[in-house]
């Protein structure tokens, strides 16, 4: 498309200019009346966030994405830039994107007055059309808004009331595009006056100086729930005209929540590494048991994140145990997955009852009770009696061989760095547990079948059944009455 260079080129084309809101909302009509995606990669938001976001578009309202860390809200911010045009005309020269069917500086109103349909204009892509700005203490007015330049004034000799020497904050730059303040909670609330303005008025004040700047702009802006963290509030005439508050919130339930992983988490490996869905199931759900956990300040919220540098670790140990033992099984184990401990310790908030267990201890209970959870879905569950599951009477407990290896003072040891053979001929070792998997955990591929019986021995461990000592990242598995009397 042969783009106009002059404001009458531009009328000959029959161009009308549109505002901010009115782009935004047209365009989103189109595409919903097509079928297009409006968001992308935004996954279990569809019959909540997304429809109240579309919403307030159409109503042309200003937004608030109010919630905990991890929700997507700065991708679903930066992704509205999507709905405006591709390019729009400006007059060329422009500091604030002015339009050349009506400019809003003194200056540029009496360059179009002077040169008529001869003004020249430049074409301004919608991806220049976004700006964001980290709410911190230190933001100022002059940072958001503007200042006066002094030196210009100075050099131009100019008086200090001249609108030329304003030099322009980050918003003015941003007009006629989308504006994004994350975290405005820590905005000052001195700062957060001065958007007051802005929002409903287009009124300015710059060092004393009023100026009616009519901005046109779509605001979005991104913030934790107000009880948080004492840092800081949303001042309440402020948040009057923020015209559509929408809450967010983490994967309602583990298949979203691994779309989101598969999405996000970095694994374009050199090699194919195969996760099976029983590893990626519990990796999310070690973020589920976070989010439950009394251990973890629920407040600060446990970010998608979490499962997703997990995940990437997961990955990691696996190249390196086959580069150390140099082989080629790249599979993982459910030793594994405690070298994730990393990921999450970083990214829990622990409460004072979580700081007595320590960070460390609290992340390998969680990665326990998603195993544990994980393990329920195939297996029953272990006592010492002969308990009726699902339905079916068990004649004997179904874990009664795998019980007696332990109980006759044998002991199993595992590793994340053990090499496949040795890790094979362990777990083959115990009697029983084969046919185990046989009848409860359906597949045909050995080290899945392998990884099914590590599950076994980790299950038990956590319904307390048989014992387990974790040196040195080593797993040994022993009887429980033999382990308490030896120690």
């Amino acid at each position: 498309m042969k783009l106009a260079k002059t404001l009458g080129e531009l009328k000959e084309t029959g161009y009308i200019p549109r505002s901010t809101r009115d782009e935004l909302r047209g365009n989103l009509l189109d595409k919903i009346k097509l079928g297009k995606p409006r968001f992308t990669g935004i996954i279990g938001f569809d019959r909540s966030v997304l429809p109240q976001i579309e919403n307030a578009i159409l109503s042309r309202h200003s937004i608030i994405l109010l919630g905990l860390r991890g929700q997507a809200k700065t991708r679903i911010a930066r992704q509205l830039v999507n709905l405006l045009d591709e390019y729009i005309p400006i007059i060329k020269g422009s500091r604030l994107n002015e339009s050349p069917f009506g400019p809003i500086s003194l200056k540029y109103k009496q360059l179009a007055d002077e040169a008529g349909d001869d003004l020249e204009l430049e074409w301004l892509h919608r991806e220049d059309r976004y700006n964001e700005k980290l709410a911190t203490p230190d933001v100022s007015v002059a940072d958001l808004i503007g200042d006066l330049d002094p030196i210009k004034a100075v050099r131009d000799k100019l008086d200090l009331s001249d609108e030329e020497v304003i030099h322009w904050g980050i918003i003015p730059r941003t007009n006629r595009g989308v504006f994004a303040i994350n975290e405005l909670p820590d905005l000052q609330p001195r700062i957060q006056v001065s958007l007051l303005n802005i929002l409903e008025e287009n009124d300015i004040q710059i060092r004393g100086f009023p100026l009616r700047v009519p901005l046109d702009m779509m605001f979005v802006f991104t913030a934790n729930p107000e009880d948080y963290t004492n840092r800081g509030n949303i001042i309440t005439p402020l948040k009057d005209r923020i015209s559509s508050q929408i809450n967010t919130h983490y994967p309602r339930n583990v298949s979203e929540a691994k779309k989101i992983t598969q999405q996000e988490a970095w694994s374009d490996r050199p090699v194919k590494i195969e996760i099976p869905e029983i590893i990626k199931d519990i990796i999310e759900l070690t973020a589920f048991e976070a989010r439950e956990s009394e251990y973890v300040d629920q407040t600060s919220g446990v970010s998608a994140r979490l499962p997703i540098s997990a995940y990437e670790n997961l990955i990691s140990n696996i190249e390196r145990r086959a580069a150390a033992n140099n082989e080629d099984d790249y599979y993982p184990r459910i030793c594994d997955l405690y070298s994730v401990i990393s990921s999450i310790v970083g990214k829990v908030e622990l409460v004072y009852e979580g700081e007595l267990e320590g960070p460390t201890i609290v992340a390998v209970n969680l990665i326990g009770e998603a195993v544990k959870r994980t393990f329920l879905k195939f297996f029953p569950k272990p006592r010492k009696d002969a308990p009726e599951m699902s339905g079916k009477t068990q004649s004997g407990n179904v874990y009664e061989p795998v019980i007696d290896y332990f109980s006759s003072g044998r002991r199993l040891e595992l590793s994340d760095e053990q090499p496949y053979d040795d890790y094979r001929r362990a777990l083959l070792e115990i009697s029983g547990l084969d046919k185990l998997i046989t009848n409860y955990y359906k597949v045909e591929e050995e080290r899945e079948k392998l990884l099914a019986m590590e599950l076994v021995l980790e299950g038990l461990h956590k319904f307390n059944i048989i014992a387990k000592e974790s040196p040195d990242n080593r797993f040994i598995y022993a009887d429980m009455i033999q382990n308490i009397l030896g120690n």
